[in-house]
């Protein structure tokens, strides 16, 4: 389903002290950030927070109201301190369920696993008025509850929950881009850059520096819903560039 004319975006809150502490190192951010993409949906912002009840209340209630949809991996295991579903309910301001149908998931997952017992069964809870998201991995599903999509933070998990959801959400026209390498100082070209943004509407350039083999350069990103004006903007920028005597390499250097 699209919508063209409107800008979609997401928030995501990513949840757990092992990230924090340097324990694990994320990997969903850009796997989430990717899948929007595809779905015409820009992620617009995330926050990474403790697992304190508090400040994950705090960041669901901020982004779910700043965007069209909000996602949160991690904390939903069987654990004490898998509490997300017991904050995202708090900030719903809805009481915690078990979800039949988890409950029903669960156990046939776990028949032949040693039974469903108190830690599995924590699984099932869901912030009442839930849907499920699908989870072929594991016996625990995600929660889908409004625009908040709740997801595991195993990074495999959480692909198989993004994959369940695929053409399911609302979204407008993907996020096209081309990359232009060149060798010269940014603040060389900013004008340039500020110029060509201006001239072609609905064009974003993006501007990454670097610094190799003993010289600056830089890859300079632009981003259109609309291949035709991605186009033209990037000829504008490959143009004015050689105007200024500077060779550019398509794709990026």
């Amino acid at each position: 389903m699209t919508s063209p004319e409107k800008i979609w975006t997401a928030g995501l809150v990513v949840i757990g002290d092992e990230i924090l502490s340097g324990r694990t190192q994320d990997k969903n951010i850009a796997q989430v950030a990717s899948w929007l993409q595809v779905q015409g949906i820009r992620l617009a912002e995330v926050r990474v927070v403790p697992d304190v009840e508090s400040r994950i209340v705090e960041a669901v209630n901020a982004l779910r109201a700043a965007y069209d949809y909000l996602f949160t991996t991690g904390g939903i295991g069987p654990t004490h301190d898998d509490i997300t579903v017991d904050a995202i309910a708090a900030a719903l301001g809805v009481p915690v369920v078990i979800h039949p149908d988890a409950r029903a998931l669960l156990e046939r997952y776990y028949a032949t696993r040693g039974g469903l017992n108190e830690g599995r069964l924590r699984m099932a809870r869901v912030p009442e008025g839930s849907d499920l998201i699908p989870n072929r991995m594991s016996g625990a599903p995600g929660i889908r509850r409004g625009n908040i999509f709740v997801m595991a933070g195993v990074p495999h998990i959480t692909a198989g929950m993004l994959d369940a959801l695929t053409g399911e959400l609302e979204g407008g026209l993907p996020l096209l881009s081309e990359t232009i390498g060149c060798w010269v100082a940014e603040s060389e070209v900013a004008d340039l850059l500020r110029t060509c943004e201006a001239a072609h509407e609905g064009c974003q350039i993006g501007s990454y520096p670097f610094f190799r083999e003993g010289r600056v350069g830089a890859n300079f990103v632009v981003r259109s819903v609309s291949a035709e004006a991605l186009k033209a903007c990037c000829d504008s920028v490959t143009d004015g560039l050689a105007a200024l005597g500077y060779e550019t390499t398509a794709g990026g250097i």
